[in-house]
C-alpha cells in the first residue's frame, strides 16, 4: 500500500475493504445468525397464524424486526472497530482521501448485506409456505404485492446496515453509536408511537413493518386515533435510504476533518 495516493481509486479502495471484511470471521457469523434468526422467528410466527384472510407475507417476514438490529449493529462495528484497534491510521495512510475510504466501505458491507437480506427474506417467506397450518392459503410470489413486499425487505437490511456505517464514522465509539442506533431505530419508533403519531410512520423499524414488509395498506379501523398514516412501500423505502445516505455523508464529512 506504498503507491501514491493519486493512483488509488474507488476500485483499490473496495478491493482493500473486500479483504478486510472477508478476513473477519465474526462477520460472517453474525450475518448467518441474522439469517437464520429472520427464518426462524418468521417460521413460529407462521406457524401461529391462524387468520386466513391475515397479511401471511407480512408474518412470514416478523424476524427481519430483530435481524435489522444485528445488521444495524454490524455496520457500526464496521466503522468503530477500526478506531478500537487503531487500523483506521493505516488505512486512511494508504488512502488519504477519506471520504473515498467510507465510500468503499459502503459499497462492500451494502452489497453483502443486500445479498444476505434478500436471501433471508425469500428463504423465511418460502419456509414459512412450506409450514403454514392447514387452512390457511399460502401466498405465492405471484400474487398482488407479494414479490415487492419480500424483496424491499431484503433491501432493508441494507440500508439498516448502511444507517448503523454512517453512525459508526459519525460517533467513532462502538458503545455509544450503537446506543445511537438503538435509541433511533427502535425506542424512538415507540417513544414517537405515543406522543407524535405523525412522526411515527417515519420511524425506520415502523416503516420495516408497516410499510414494507406488507402486502397491503395497513390500516387501524374506526377511531383509532392514535394509528399513523404509514407509507407506501416505495415511499418507505425512499426514506430509510435518505436516512442511510444522510448519516454517510455527515460520517464522510466529518471523517475527513477530524484526527484519526
Amino acid at each position: 500500500m506504498t503507491a501514491p495516493s493519486g493512483r488509488y481509486g474507488l476500485a483499490q479502495a473496495v478491493r482493500m475493504e473486500w479483504i478486510k471484511l472477508r478476513s473477519l470471521r465474526s462477520t460472517w457469523w453474525t450475518l448467518l445468525v441474522t439469517a437464520a434468526g429472520t427464518v426462524g422467528i418468521g417460521v413460529a410466527v407462521g406457524l401461529n397464524t391462524r387468520d386466513a384472510s391475515g397479511d401471511v407475507t407480512n408474518n412470514a417476514l416478523a424476524g427481519v424486526v430483530p435481524g435489522l438490529l444485528l445488521t444495524g449493529v454490524l455496520g457500526v462495528l464496521s466503522m468503530t472497530g477500526e478506531y478500537s484497534s487503531g487500523t483506521i491510521r493505516a488505512t486512511l495512510a494508504a488512502i488519504p482521501r477519506r471520504p473515498l475510504v467510507l465510500l468503499a466501505k459502503a459499497v462492500v458491507f451494502g452489497f453483502v448485506t443486500l445479498l444476505v437480506g434478500e436471501a433471508a427474506s425469500f428463504t423465511a417467506f418460502l419456509a414459512v409456505r412450506a409450514t403454514l397450518r392447514h387452512g390457511v392459503a399460502a401466498p405465492a410470489l405471484g400474487d398482488p404485492g407479494v414479490l415487492r413486499a419480500v424483496a424491499v425487505t431484503g433491501a432493508g437490511f441494507c440500508l439498516i446496515g448502511l444507517l448503523g456505517l454512517g453512525l459508526g464514522a459519525i460517533v467513532r465509539h462502538s458503545a455509544a453509536a450503537v446506543g445511537v442506533l438503538v435509541a433511533g431505530v427502535y425506542v424512538g419508533a415507540q417513544a414517537f408511537g405515543i406522543l407524535a403519531h405523525g412522526v411515527a410512520a417515519y420511524m425506520p423499524i415502523l416503516i420495516v413493518e408497516n410499510s414494507l414488509s406488507t402486502t397491503r395498506p395497513v390500516t387501524c379501523g374506526t377511531g383509532a386515533a392514535s394509528c399513523p398514516d404509514f407509507l407506501s412501500a416505495g415511499a418507505g423505502l425512499g426514506v430509510l435510504a435518505l436516512y442511510a445516505a444522510l448519516a454517510l455523508v455527515a460520517g464522510g464529512w466529518l471523517l475527513a476533518r477530524r484526527d484519526a
